[in-house]
């Protein structure tokens, strides 16, 4: 049996348009009615939300079976975050607070064997006993496992925005993931990503990105950005989280109740 196809990363790689939902609830039954509900894929948030790797495997396996493709946020860029990740059966990862090619460099090497075409690979050998490789049922794990993992870094900070070209352009790192709010943050304009000058950046941002040939990714809670994040190149875009989605629809149901008694 040869290892699964990363679908969302072929898709990807060819300029197609995915979008899908931050997912920081931890809950499998959420994940499963998300990966059944359209989305072209859906992000396990280890980063801002309470996801162990015990909740994104009971994520991942419900998400098993559904038509969109699972994606994971780590906490940092950790090697053994990143190890853990993998081995557990994600594809595609997006990897916090990357500022320099250094980082990139190193968060390439973790996400792939040694013996990896395009650098020297760090990433530990145990795929006998992880789920990604079905438990030794992908009998040629090691040897395809490097073509199939899908690296996004993230790009927030001041000094990513002038190391960029340099990150874009590290070897394994396939896409760019611009997080606006720490972005805006870093440049002294917290909570306000729409700054002229956080704008600009980001401008800058995607031009380089897009000069290396690299998908650019962002997540947005307001689907009506959709549109203009897709005409500024971006590829992977999700548009909303399963957290706020519940949180306004039960603000709303409990206002609408109300009405009728108050």
């Amino acid at each position: 049996m040869h290892v699964p196809e990363n679908k969302l990363a072929k898709d990807l790689r060819a300029g197609q348009v995915n979008c899908g939902l931050w997912m920081g609830a931890g809950s499998p039954t959420l994940a499963e009615i998300a990966a059944r509900a359209g989305f072209d894929w859906c992000l396990i948030d280890g980063e801002h939300n309470p996801n162990s790797d015990d909740m994104a495997l009971g994520q991942l396996q419900a998400m098993a079976g559904g038509g969109a493709a699972a994606v994971m946020r780590v906490a940092s860029a950790e090697d053994w975050l990143i190890k853990r990740a993998l081995d557990i059966g994600v594809q595609t990862l997006v990897v916090p607070m990357i500022h320099n090619a250094e980082d990139a460099r190193r968060v390439a090497a973790a996400c792939r064997y040694p013996g990896w075409s395009e650098g020297q690979g760090s990433r530990g050998m145990g795929a006998y006993q992880a789920r990604a490789s079905g438990y030794g049922a992908y009998g040629n794990y090691v040897a395809e496992a490097n073509d199939q993992v899908f690296c996004f870094v993230q790009a927030e900070s001041r000094e990513a925005l002038e190391n960029i070209d340099e990150i874009a352009a590290t070897p394994g790192v396939d896409g760019v993931f611009i997080g606006p709010a720490d972005l805006s943050a870093d440049m002294g304009h917290p909570g306000n990503p729409g700054a002229p000058e956080v704008q600009e950046a980001i401008a800058h941002i995607c031009s380089r990105v897009q000069a290396a040939g690299k998908p650019l990714g962002t997540v947005t809670f307001d689907v009506n950005d959709t549109q203009y994040l897709i005409d500024r190149g971006f590829q992977f875009i999700g548009v909303g989280g399963d957290l706020a989605l519940f949180a306004n629809a039960a603000r709303q149901l409990a206002e609408r109740a109300r009405g009728f008694y108050r």
